[in-house]
C-alpha cells in the first residue's frame, strides 16, 4: 500500500512578488509503506521544501499530498492527526530540547496524543531504547548530555510518537564519524523492527548507499528520479552534472566497465563490490 503520494504538488514562495521563487515544480510521487527511502538533492534543489509538505508544515500553492488514501488538507481539523502519523526530524533537532528531564523530553509528544501514562512510560523506554539511551540517563537533564546524545534524545521524541512515515533532515549533520554510524545504525535497526517507512535527507551519498533501498532525486525544484538505489546510482554521469557524486565504490566500478572489464558497474556497497569480484574470480560470490 502507498504511504505517502504527491500528485502535481508544487510550492512558490513569495508568489506575486518580485522575490517570487518555485521550490517545488510539478512533483507527483508515491512511496510504498516499509520503503527505506534516500532523499537527494544539491542545496536549493527543493528536498527541504518537499518533505515540509508532506506533514502539513507547508500549504502546497497546488497539487495534493496523500497520506495513505485521505488528502491531507481536505478536512484541516485531521491536519494534527496526520502530523502524529509522519513524524519529521530537522536538522540539529537537539536545539528544541525544552524538558527538564531526557524523559519528560521523549514523552511530550505522546502525551500530546492524549495517550495514557502506561502507555506514555512504554513509548519512552522503547524509544530511549531504539536510540540506546539506557533508562538511567532518563532522568537526567537533556543539556547534561553530549552532542550526540543530545541529538539521540530529540530522535527519540519523535519515535516515541510511533509515526507510520519518520523523515528525517540530515540526521547526523555536525557528528563525527562515529557518532553518524551510530544514529546511522540506530535508524536502521529501527527500521528492520517497525518495517515503517523512512525518508532520510542526506548529503552523503555512502549513507544512502548503505541504508536505503530506494532514492529520490530532486533537481532544480523538480523530481528528477524516483528508483531503486542501484538505478539511481547507475546514472552517474547524469548525477554529477547536478553537482552531485556517487560513491566511491561506484565510481571505481564505473570507471572499470568503461574501460571493458566485464563486470557490473552498478555496485554501490563495499559489500556488493566484495560480491562481484569474488563471483569475476569463480567463487561464485561466497568465500570459501
Amino acid at each position: 500500500m502507498t504511504a505517502i503520494r504527491t500528485e502535481h504538488l508544487t510550492h512558490t514562495y513569495s508568489a506575486n512578488t518580485p522575490f517570487e521563487k518555485v521550490a517545488v515544480d510539478d512533483v507527483s510521487i508515491a512511496i510504498q509503506e516499509g520503503e527505506y527511502v534516500g532523499v537527494i538533492g544539491h542545496t536549493g534543489s527543493g528536498k527541504s521544501t518537499l518533505i515540509q509538505h508532506l506533514n502539513g508544515l507547508l500549504t502546497p500553492t497546488s497539487g495534493k499530498v496523500y497520506i495513505g488514501e485521505e488528502d491531507l488538507w481536505a478536512d484541516k481539523s485531521k491536519l494534527r492527526a496526520f502530523r502524529f502519523q509522519v513524524g519529521l526530524v530537522f536538522q540539529y533537532p537537539e536545539y528544541q530540547l525544552f524538558g527538564e528531564t531526557v524523559y519528560s523530553d521523549i514523552a511530550f509528544g505522546p502525551t500530546n496524543m492524549g495517550l495514557s501514562p502506561d502507555e506514555v512510560d512504554t513509548r519512552v523506554r522503547q524509544a530511549a531504547r531504539f536510540v540506546g539511551l539506557s533508562d538511567s540517563k532518563l532522568q537526567k537533564s537533556p543539556f547534561e548530555l553530549s552532542g550526540g546524545q543530545k541529538r539521540r534524545v530529540a530522535i527519540a521524541g519523535v519515535l516515541a510518537m510511533d509515526p507510520k512515515v519518520l523523515i528525517l533532515d540530515e540526521p547526523t549533520a555536525g557528528l563525527d564519524p562515529k557518532g553518524r554510524d551510530k544514529i546511522l545504525g540506530e535508524i536502521r535497526e529501527y527500521h528492520e523492527e517497525k518495517k515503517n517507512t523512512i525518508l532520510l535527507v542526506s548529503h552523503s551519498m555512502e549513507d544512502i548507499a548503505k541504508n536505503a533501498t530506494m532514492a529520490l532525486v530532486m533537481n532544480q525544484s523538480r523530481l528528477f528520479c524516483y528508483d531503486r538505489v542501484e538505478a539511481v546510482f547507475g546514472r552517474a554521469g547524469e548525477l554529477g552534472e547536478m553537482g552531485l557524486t556517487i560513491p566511491q565504490v561506484s565510481r571505481v566500478f564505473l570507471s572499470l566497465a568503461e574501460k571493458g572489464l566485464d563486470i557490473d558497474p552498478r555496485v554501490y556497497t563495499v559489500q556488493a563490490a566484495r560480491d562481484e569480484l569474488l563471483k569475476k574470480l569463480g567463487k561464485g560470490g561466497q568465500e570459501k
